[in-house]
């Protein structure tokens, strides 16, 4: 079989793909992502009880801020990485901005304490478990995720797979 009757077997009797697809698809799959990362959250942890002080509290909304913008970063990265020919410059410029910023501010505070107390804020006190904790609610987004990509067009799958891994992971961290 040669090229051309290939691609034309390929062809033959493809219906058009409307315009906002590719949002709706990856809406709905972030969406429940989020709840499904969300719930087992819930029900393992529960809620803090004092959650309405912390809503008040600008650290709050920080903390909160850095996962959202990495989760934009990455549903940029994610959608140009859906279609073929798209660009990414952007989405990878806009992951760098918040890294070089929490790098920055990190630098500042880790220099500013007394050497004693270092590791410890390096550390923190649950780095023993964070890694796991985000890895088990990064799965149902991640599958999510890869269940939309899959229904698109992805040609550079390493890179694909890598967003669709940042987005599920961010994810995780936002929950």
């Amino acid at each position: 079989m040669k090229t051309r009757d290939l691609v034309s077997l390929l062809a033959t009797d493809v219906a058009p793909v409307g315009p906002h697809t590719m949002g709706k698809r990856l809406g709905w799959v972030l969406l429940v992502g989020l709840l499904r990362a969300t719930c087992p959250l819930v029900g393992l942890y529960g809620v803090r009880s004092d959650m309405p002080q912390m809503l008040t509290t600008p650290l709050f909304w920080l903390k909160v801020a850095f996962p959202i913008t990495i989760v934009a970063a990455a549903l940029l990265a994610a959608t140009g990485l859906s279609r073929p020919g798209a660009s990414t410059k952007v989405a990878w410029m806009a992951l760098a901005v918040p890294l070089l910023a929490t790098w920055f501010a990190t630098a500042l505070i880790i220099f500013a304490a007394p050497p004693a107390l270092r590791l410890g804020l390096i550390l923190g006190t649950t780095w023993r478990v964070w890694a796991f904790n985000i890895v088990l609610l990064s799965v149902p987004t991640f599958a999510a995720v890869f269940w939309a990509m899959r229904g698109l067009a992805p040609t550079r799958l390493p890179l694909a797979g890598a967003g669709a891994g940042l987005l599920a992971d961010a994810q995780a961290v936002l929950a």
